[in-house]
């Protein structure tokens, strides 16, 4: 399995170079990234996934966002909402990644709605930019939603991801550094290493062992 940083934001969204990004993951130990509005590639050894982050206020736009993406190699991602826009989202065939959780409303994301994510293996990715950059409030409101992911993650097994939400390479973070933030809401060193492994594990997803008698 590959360790990803599960979203950067490469120049014009960002301060950095699509190369410049790539070779700053791979110094930092990532074999990949998935970078918003970048198409798939190789640089120096690190393998660029393409993201693309889908856009609506309901999730009529956001389906019809995903009919015009397509199928592709690409992860489609969708920031997070209230409850009844999250709850719809989770069905929506062909949505990987729900972004922005810590922006969200507090009872946004529940059990029923871990079990569905679990159901359909969509993955909630947790971004450490505003642990990094963050005000206090927005940090201390960012810890208390992740610790409750963390919580429900522990039961529902639903897939995690984790991004540095970077827009510079100023801003991408190693994978000790993720452990190091991430244990401030009780995800351990080997719950990262795993969410790390996330969008390997929904690009290549493993299938079931067939049995031959």
């Amino acid at each position: 399995m590959r360790y990803t940083d599960a979203c950067v934001y490469p120049h014009p969204l960002g301060d950095s170079s699509l190369r410049r990004m790539a070779l700053e993951a791979g110094e930092l130990g990532f074999d990949s990234v998935v970078a918003v509005g970048a198409a798939g590639a190789t640089i120096r050894g690190v393998e660029i996934v393409g993201g693309t982050l889908l856009q609506g206020r309901d999730p009529r736009e956001v389906q019809a966002a995903v009919r015009r993406f397509g199928q592709g190699s690409a992860i489609p991602m969708v920031n997070a909402g209230d409850y009844t826009f999250n709850r719809a989202i989770l069905h929506i065939g062909g949505i990987r990644v729900l972004r922005d959780i810590q922006s969200s409303p507090r009872n946004s994301f529940d059990h029923i709605l871990s079990r569905t994510a679990a159901e359909r293996q969509v993955a909630v990715d947790l971004d450490i930019s505003p642990l990094v950059r963050g005000r206090n409030y927005v940090r201390q409101k960012t810890l208390h939603r992740y610790a409750d992911l963390v919580r429900l993650q522990s039961r529902f097994e639903f897939p995690l991801v984790i991004s540095s939400g970077a827009r510079s390479i100023l801003e991408m973070k190693s994978p000790r550094d993720m452990v190091a933030l991430c244990r401030l809401f009780g995800l351990d060193e080997e719950g990262v290493g795993q969410a790390l492994m996330g969008i390997s594990r929904l690009l290549h997803p493993e299938k079931p062992v067939e049995v031959v008698e």
